[in-house]
């Protein structure tokens, strides 16, 4: 069942860029570059100019070929992902993936952001291409909290390090907060527990910010992100609140803005 954002309901006309990502096609720059490559047609005719206006439910509007609709309701899922599965669609070699333990999602549902397989935690799930865009640009700042379990025992010489932002092979990161919890022995062996939060989403990043100044990560969970707590029986999964959707546009700019209905399927 649907209920009615009252806050936002679909607006009619709107850059071809933004339809597709609201679409969940792809993200705003990705659809930049799927309109400039020729692969998107509205009425019968190529258009590769992402802000081309169009118009819900009035153009058709084809990428590669195939008919794209807004939703009359997107869905927003949040997950505790559990280790050994990918988060991606399918996989090549066969490995489980984290789209096979949810049924029915809408076809255009994705992971907005994704964690590698030796991570678990906190993983959202929506077909709004468009808050899922904003959730994952670094210049919205949006908090991804993190527990990890690390080799040794890092000094606050060490973890001013990490606070101050390092440089790593793809650029310096942004400053993280740290703090450090304990730290046990296990006979010859000494891990650390720190809690950590970054504003950014690069591949394996905590993993490689702790991996250049000498601790390797041994467990690694994701406990919230965008203010959503992992409240859920382990690596089980469960439809957001109206409220909560609310909460995440607020964060990035969308709360006063027109946008589809939310789906409640809270059980």
């Amino acid at each position: 069942m649907a209920i009615e954002d009252t806050e936002s309901s679909p607006a009619t006309r709107m850059r071809l860029s933004r339809f597709l990502a609201r679409a969940g096609i792809a993200s705003r720059r990705k659809s930049d570059e799927m309109i400039q490559s020729g692969v998107v047609h509205v009425n019968g005719e190529l258009v590769i100019a992402p802000a081309y206006q169009v118009e819900s439910g009035k153009d058709k509007i084809e990428c590669q070929g195939v008919p794209v609709n807004l939703p009359d309701a997107f869905e927003y899922i949040v997950m505790d992902k559990p280790t050994d599965c990918l988060v991606t669609c399918s996989d090549t070699h066969g490995r489980p993936t984290v789209f096979e333990r949810i049924d029915n999602l809408h076809p255009g549902t994705v992971a907005v952001g994704r964690l590698d397989m030796d991570t678990t935690g906190l993983l959202l799930l929506t077909d709004d291409g468009e808050l899922a865009y904003r959730l994952t640009h670094p210049r919205f700042e949006v908090d991804k909290r993190y527990k990890a379990v690390v080799d040794g025992k890092p000094t606050e010489e060490t973890l001013d390090r990490l606070r101050a932002g390092i440089e790593l092979d793809d650029g310096p990161t942004s400053p993280a907060w740290i703090e450090r919890g304990k730290t046990r022995r296990k006979g010859y062996h000494v891990e650390t527990e720190l809690t950590l939060v970054i504003h950014e989403g690069r591949k394996r990043q905590i993993r490689r910010m702790l991996s250049t100044v000498g601790h390797k990560v041994r467990q690694l969970r994701r406990v919230s992100f965008a203010g959503l707590e992992l409240d859920l029986p382990r690596f089980g999964w469960r439809h957001l609140t109206p409220d909560e959707v609310k909460g995440l546009k607020k964060q990035v700019g969308l709360g006063e803005e027109k946008n589809a209905e939310c789906a409640d399927k809270t059980d």
